[in-house]
């Protein structure tokens, strides 16, 4: 499984939506091209989901439904996580998918951001259970997900979240649970603290360089403000780098790597093996996404109580959290752009949410979706968070997080360059950057 594959993790969704379609006249969709009937005939949907996986299993089930209660075939493909880069040809003819889906991150770039979306209005006013889609999802992540068109649109309809914080095993470290550290001092305090009881404080998966760089693009988050990341990539002079706030939250990141924290051996692991350290006891903490229970309950050790707690604030600032969004989207060049928006919907609906939550062990986009144990402190923290922001704060210029940031990042958390000469050289990289990409 690549890094981007498990960078971002989803959920799903439930029934009574059909009908809910058929009495707002018709379903979701677009006049014009695409305009197909909402009963019978078939559609294509190509998944990033693979057979047998938990997510999987909630989507197929949901599909089985909507085709006994609408007569429409749904011709599924398990495509996994290229579902996405195999799209990219497909768009140059006419044999595209009626719906995909896909994490935000990389919908984006190939669809939201070039205008080859389908606006999804319809399926925003299709009402489920008793409420209209757009009323199903959180304002705040609507306010913060950059999925409308340029025409003010939207073009995607998440039907799952992720988010991160530091993992802990409540059972071994009732202290955290009972009061987990808030400031960035408190946060050192406690790393402190575990390394002088002889207890190793964090585990990391060097070679992932999507969970590397969270420590940097958090702390800066954390101090300047949803957005801050967004706008500094965006710098075409790179002046943006010389802010003393970046250097700083680079210099967290510094302290991390070289106040002896975490694990030996980290910079040249190859993972999961930091994780399965971290979740069999032998370090203490670890910042990783909402799917981490998910993906180490296997060698977890006996009682291991999953919770976690936000990243620390700086200086008393943001609180924000990171929510990125994974869900459907419809090709402008669909043919059958109504039955697709209306199986979208359809997954919203709570039976199928209710699922994701719980035998997925996922976030689901509903706020009244019900959730396991494991996700609930993270839960938490998103419903508390006066709003949110998306992995990377947003930034999918094309290449330049994959291969200007994270390689640069890789080398600060790594420990193999300094937080000045990291602060240069990507200052340097994304100058040359803009200049080749205008």
């Amino acid at each position: 499984m690549g890094a981007a594959a498990r960078y971002i993790r989803p959920m799903a969704i439930l029934a009574g939506a059909v009908l809910a379609l058929s009495a707002c006249g018709g379903g979701a969709g677009t006049a014009g091209a695409g305009a197909d009937s909402t009963t019978g005939g078939s559609l294509t949907y190509w998944s990033m989901w693979k057979e047998g996986e938990p997510q999987q299993k909630v989507i197929a089930k949901a599909v089985a439904d909507f085709t006994a209660q609408t007569g429409t075939e749904v011709k599924v493909q398990w495509q996994g996580r290229s579902n996405t880069e195999k799209l990219v040809p497909a768009l140059n003819t006419n044999n595209v998918p009626d719906l995909v889906d896909g994490p935000y991150a990389k919908l984006a770039p190939v669809l939201g951001n070039t205008g080859q979306a389908a606006p999804l209005t319809k399926a925003y006013d299709t009402t489920v259970d008793g409420k209209k889609v757009a009323e199903l999802i959180p304002a705040k992540y609507l306010a913060t997900s950059n999925i409308k068109d340029k025409d003010g649109k939207p073009w995607m309809l998440p039907y799952s979240l992720s988010s991160d914080g530091i993992w802990f095993d409540a059972a071994t470290h009732p202290e955290l649970a009972a009061s987990p550290p808030k400031t960035w001092d408190d946060f050192t305090s406690v790393l402190d603290k575990l390394k002088a009881n002889g207890e190793t404080p964090l585990a990391a998966d060097g070679d992932i360089a999507g969970y590397n760089s969270l420590w940097f693009t958090t702390a800066l988050i954390r101090a300047e403000g949803p957005g801050s990341f967004y706008k500094l990539a965006s710098d075409k002079s790179g002046a943006g780098w010389d802010s003393p706030a970046v250097l700083a939250a680079a210099k967290r990141v510094e302290k991390i790597v070289n106040g002896g924290y975490l694990i030996n051996g980290y910079a040249a692991s190859k993972w999961p093996a930091q994780q399965q350290l971290w979740a069999s006891g032998k370090a203490a903490l670890m910042l990783n996404g909402s799917w981490t229970p998910t993906e180490t309950a296997t060698y977890a050790s006996p009682g291991f109580q999953y919770a976690s707690f936000p990243f620390p604030t700086i200086d008393g600032k943001s609180t924000s959290q990171r929510a990125d969004f994974v869900g459907f989207a419809v090709p402008a060049k669909a043919k059958n752009q109504n039955k697709a928006q209306q199986l979208a919907t359809f997954l919203l609906g709570k039976k199928y949410q209710d699922a994701y939550g719980t035998d997925a062990k996922v976030l689901p986009i509903r706020a009244d979706a019900a959730i396991s144990p494991e996700m609930a402190s993270v839960k938490k923290a998103l419903d508390a968070a006066p709003s949110v922001y998306l992995q990377n704060d947003g930034v999918t210029y094309p290449g330049f997080v994959e291969k200007v940031f994270w390689p640069k990042d890789d080398q600060l958390f790594l420990g193999k360059t300094s937080a000045d000469d990291f602060v240069k050289q990507m200052k340097d990289a994304q100058i040359q950057y803009w200049k080749d990409n205008g």
